[in-house]
């Protein structure tokens, strides 16, 4: 039996699939034109001058510029506590007493310890007590006396021998008698210059000064029982309580002088090398929104170190805090402001994209997108700056709000 065919000769089968092929590329041209002519959503903005500031943002800690702490000499009791946390002080000003009965006791002990040394001292400096030193001299004068005498005696023996009035024997006798005259004498002299020997008196000499020592110590020791205020300033802790036991060491009361204050920034290592000592910087402490407390950085990092998870270089800023509002140990905000253009063209960040690392962005002329090439400079996490590539008030599309895809020759509809 003969197949089926029409009558230009095609089989049945195969003029049916020729006309699916034919109605596809239809619907698919169809498809093509109305796209074309259904312009896409998109949000756009113009590109504007405006300041740029390029911002390192972290978190900082604030640290007293100026501060002291008084601790426990000696386990004691806190026997007045004159102040309160938040209470400012004037130099001077009595603080904390603690009970100093077991301190007085010391220092009374040392005292007389130290006067007994340098009674001990001066005497042996001096060649005995005065009770030695005045029978030494009493002993020296007889020594002396007969000494003197013998040497008369001596003499005049001698005379007469010469006129053989005196024998040689008697003249011999009195030699000897004055040779232990002389002797007696010198031992006496040396007794009175050397009587204590070179290590005895340097002996006496440390007690001396070991004597003084505590008894400084014993002062010393006193003084602590009684904090006073070292400078002008704002008691911003005090752990303990009046009439409680404090053992040697325990915190007793912090103060500083918060008309400036230290904030110390933690700043994550990628950002390290955009610091630079001078830069300007913006402080903000949740506990007050909307306030800001400037400086600039004074230091930069020298190293880097383990915060918690993360690592990072320490840079520090001094603030002036003239109302005492922020306070010591206190979290805060830290902007780092690492670069500033005035007078910039800027764009949204979104609106600048990347082609192997070259950045460009869709201009909207006559609703149809036209890629820009464009240079940049400064960011931040909103703005970007175009030192190149577009013009002023030229508009820019964002993204489409159906969520297509921006290309080169997009037809556009701008809705915001």
């Amino acid at each position: 039996m003969a197949s089926s065919q029409n009558k230009n000769g095609y089989p049945a089968g195969r003029r049916w699939l020729l006309w699916s092929v034919a109605i596809v590329a239809a619907i698919v041209l169809l498809a093509s034109f109305m796209s074309r002519g259904d312009p896409v959503p998109v949000i756009a903005t113009t590109v504007q001058r405006s300041t740029i500031r390029s911002l390192v943002t972290t978190n900082g800690k604030i640290e007293p510029l100026q501060s002291f702490e008084a601790h426990a000499p000696m386990g004691t009791t806190i026997k007045r506590l004159l102040v309160k946390e938040g209470d400012s002080v004037k130099r001077g000003q009595l603080l904390v007493q603690m009970d100093d009965a077991q301190a007085r006791e010391q220092a009374a002990r040392a005292l007389s310890e130290m006067r007994s040394s340098d009674a001990e001292t001066s005497a042996i400096r001096s060649g005995g007590n005065q009770e030695e030193v005045l029978t030494l001299q009493s002993e020296m004068v007889k020594a002396r006396t007969e000494r003197d005498a013998a040497l008369r005696n001596r003499d005049a023996l001698r005379r007469l021998q010469q006129n053989n009035a005196a024998s040689p024997g008697e003249v011999k006798a009195a030699e000897e008698q004055l040779q232990r005259a002389e002797a007696d004498l010198k031992l006496l002299e040396q007794k009175q210059k050397d009587r204590y020997s070179r290590p005895e008196i340097l002996r006496a000499e440390a007690q001396t000064g070991q004597a003084q020592s505590a008894y400084t110590a014993a002062q010393d020791l006193l003084g602590q029982l009684n904090v006073r205020a070292p400078f002008d300033g704002v008691v911003y802790s005090v752990p303990v309580h009046q009439g409680a036991y404090v053992n040697p060491g325990d915190l007793i009361l912090q103060e500083a002088d918060l008309s400036k204050v230290l904030v110390r920034a933690f700043v994550d290592e990628p950002d390290v090398a955009r610091l630079a000592p001078g830069q300007p910087i913006e402080i903000t402490w949740d506990a007050l929104p909307g306030r800001i407390w400037n400086g600039t950085l004074t230091s930069v990092p020298a190293t880097l170190r383990l915060h918690g998870t993360r690592n990072v270089g320490e840079t520090t800023c001094v603030v002036n805090n003239g109302d005492r509002k922020l306070l010591p140990n206190v979290n805060v905000g830290v902007s780092i402001v690492t670069a500033e253009h005035k007078d910039a063209l800027t764009v949204p960040r979104e609106a600048i994209h990347q082609d192997d690392s070259k950045p460009y962005l869709y201009q909207i002329l006559d609703n149809e997108l036209q890629r820009r090439d464009v240079e940049t400079s400064i960011s931040n996490l909103t703005q970007v700056e175009i030192t190149s590539g577009i013009p002023e008030k030229a508009l820019v599309a964002l993204a489409s709000t159906n969520s297509k895809p921006l290309r080169n020759g997009l037809v556009v509809k701008v809705v915001h």
